[in-house]
């Protein structure tokens, strides 16, 4: 089965694809030359998923997931949140990393957790799917592999980042694979 997902990022697209295996084929934006940008003005995770979701529906009528990710710091309230991929720069995350290590310099709390919030649409609407992983943050970055957040993301129970990891083994735990769990149990 297609399925479309609200992305013009080629790093989640794959590991969407890696996670589902071959019960789906996962489609992106670009595969359907869809390049509009999709304005994110929801409050929360899953108003964003929803308003990608329900935008690839509505244009293709395949079957769509979007996905709402974002890394929240327990010493900065939360933050950056929903606001994740544009927290310094947009999509920039080498500034966005800078900016979350230059506002936790000297905090000896470290707690941190990935969110993913999946929304799937179509013909019946909307279902949710949450997925939620907890680390602690270090203090600079380490290894090359992964993106966004994960070069100071060690996730609890590890002694490396997720951009160390391999992503077979951050995929084996992520937050994106437990919330794509969830949608694999109810589909």
């Amino acid at each position: 089965m297609e399925l479309l997902v609200a992305t013009h990022n080629q790093h989640k697209k794959d590991e969407i694809q890696q996670i589902l295996g071959s019960r789906y084929t996962v489609k992106s934006l670009a595969d359907y030359n869809l390049h509009d940008e999709i304005v994110e003005d929801g409050k929360t995770f899953e108003e964003n998923a929803l308003i990608k979701a329900k935008y690839c529906y509505e244009k293709t009528g395949i079957p769509s997931l979007g996905d709402d990710s974002g890394l929240a710091v327990e010493a900065l309230n939360g933050k950056p949140g929903i606001y994740s991929a544009r927290y310094a720069g947009d999509h920039n995350f080498e500034k966005n990393i800078a900016k979350v290590l230059e506002e936790m310099q000297g905090e000896e709390n470290r707690n941190a957790h990935f969110i993913t919030v999946l929304c799937y649409y179509d013909e019946t609407g909307a279902t949710y799917y949450k997925g939620e992983v907890y680390g602690d943050l270090l203090t600079e970055n380490r290894g090359h592999k992964g993106f966004g957040y994960d070069p100071i993301f060690v996730p609890k129970g590890h002694s490396i980042t997720f951009a160390e990891m391999p992503p077979e083994e951050k995929n084996k735990m992520s937050h994106r694979k437990k919330a794509i769990e969830k949608f694999l149990d109810r589909r």
